[in-house]
């Protein structure tokens, strides 16, 4: 659904093509796109003129000293960054009850910290944007400043982000995007081309000139929102920032995280861990834009369910797993049968989840109830004759509400709309690394101390 628009104001056409092309060119590394086709605003450089929506865009220092910030770097160079090297981000937050995770990220010029979202479910990063903006909300940083180098509506990164090629061009100078996510959240903006302060694991800081969304008009539901600046993209499109980095021979097409239990964690892209030691499933292409994997069938304390063809999502942009009517239902008859004759009632009061358990007096960790809970797991078909099992321990399902009762953190997707789709949230995945490998086509995943951030590619699990 489109929201209302303005128009979001736009530098000169010569200034504007020399700013673009300076974007294909800079030795910066970068440049990118994204569109949609009703009415948005358009950014202008007509500065001082009156109208009320003109903006005083940031403007980059000059096409020359943003190449000389990296032009020493050769082709070959180049080749031996993309083969090994890799960037690290720390993460915070936690699954609950702050409820996401997110990374610090230094964008503009010069480079300002934002906080942002992780979601391996979308690919466009976005900021929430003063240009000026129509609806936002509370942000932990002065909304941002767009630069003034826009992303053209037919250039192929505002193409990878509509659902066909036959999209309309209302600016053509201009990407107009919208984006919107399962819980109703939306961003709608532009595209533009701003420099991302990068430190690489090799000790190289470089200034690296990518893609992202000046997004002027939110629209959230109150259960969603996070102060949150903006959202941070690693799907597996074009305009996520790892193909991005990875199209200028920066990195690997590769973006792993490990989301710790006790709240932090990081995420990377490139290369950082051995693949040997990872336990490993094709990515399929039944949700191609997805991090998804499948068949798999349920096992329930170890125990074959019968419960297969199962297609998993793996989405760091939901704090919860979903599995489908059929499978939710078989976990919830599993744990009925399995919690019966235990001191555990269901506490009807709390609606922290839909399904929650009192004892007799408060818990205070997962610990204290683990004894109750078996393990779940996920037994995927493997490219051979092995299965690749993803161990769903209790701690990887159950959280401890603010009332001291013990909740499941697996939901119906059926009853939001998932249909038959199986997502696995940020809880099932806490206290493994895990890798997304764009290049191999391949996931990966391993137990791991998600609280030791790797300092180089040759870290440990």
């Amino acid at each position: 659904m489109m929201k209302g628009t303005k128009k979001l104001l736009l530098p000169g056409l010569l200034l504007l093509v020399f700013l673009l092309c300076c974007s294909t060119c800079s030795a910066w590394f970068g440049s990118s796109s994204s569109s949609n086709s009703n009415k948005h605003k358009s950014i202008s450089s007509n500065y001082g003129n009156g109208r009320r929506n003109s903006i005083p865009l940031d403007e980059p220092s000059s096409s020359s000293s943003s190449s000389s910030s990296s032009s020493w770097l050769s082709s070959s160079l180049l080749n031996q960054y993309r083969a090994s090297s890799s960037v690290v981000f720390r993460v915070h937050g936690n699954v609950y009850p702050v409820g996401f995770y997110n990374v610090t990220l230094n964008i503009g010029h010069p480079p300002r910290p934002y906080y942002l979202d992780i979601d391996t479910g979308s690919d466009l990063t976005w900021l929430q944007c003063d240009a000026p903006c129509t609806h936002c909300t509370q942000t932990p940083h002065p909304l941002y400043r767009p630069s003034n180098d826009l992303v053209a509506c037919r250039d192929p990164m505002c193409a990878s982000l509509h659902q066909n090629e036959a999209y309309e061009c209302e600016q053509p100078h201009q990407c107009d995007y919208e984006v919107e996510y399962a819980d109703h959240y939306s961003s709608l903006g532009v595209l533009v081309n701003d420099v991302y302060l990068l430190n690489f694991t090799n000790g190289i800081q470089l200034r690296v000139r990518m893609a992202l969304g000046c997004g002027y008009d939110q629209l959230f539901q109150e259960h969603s929102y996070h102060p949150l600046d903006g959202m941070l993209g690693l799907g597996r499109g074009r305009s996520s920032l790892v193909s991005q980095l990875n199209s200028q021979g920066l990195v690997r097409n590769v973006v792993g995280h490990c989301l710790s239990s006790q709240g932090g964690g990081y995420i990377y892209f490139g290369h950082v861990f051995d693949s040997s030691r990872l336990t490993w499933t094709p990515m399929t292409s039944t949700h191609f834009k997805h991090y998804s994997a499948g068949p798999a069938e349920l096992l329930l304390g170890g125990k074959r369910t019968g419960i297969g063809n199962l297609h998993g999502v793996f989405d760091t942009g939901s704090s919860y797993t979903y599995f489908n009517s059929m499978a939710y239902q078989a976990a919830i008859s599993w744990l009925n049968k399995e919690l019966a004759g235990k001191p555990l009632k269901e506490a009807h009061d709390d609606h922290t989840l839909p399904q929650c358990w009192h004892g007799r007096r408060p818990f205070r960790s997962i610990h204290e109830v683990r004894k109750y809970f078996k393990p779940m797991a996920l037994s995927f078909a493997g490219g051979g004759r092995s299965k690749a099992q993803f161990e769903i321990p209790p701690e990887a399902y159950l959280i401890i509400s603010n009332m001291g009762n013990v909740c499941l953190g697996i939901l119906n997707g059926s009853e939001v709309g998932m249909g038959d789709l199986n997502l696995i949230g940020d809880i099932s995945m806490q206290d493994k690394v895990m890798v997304f490998d764009n290049e191999k086509m391949m996931i990966g995943w391993a137990p791991a101390d998600c609280d030791k951030i790797p300092k180089s590619r040759h870290a440990n699990i």
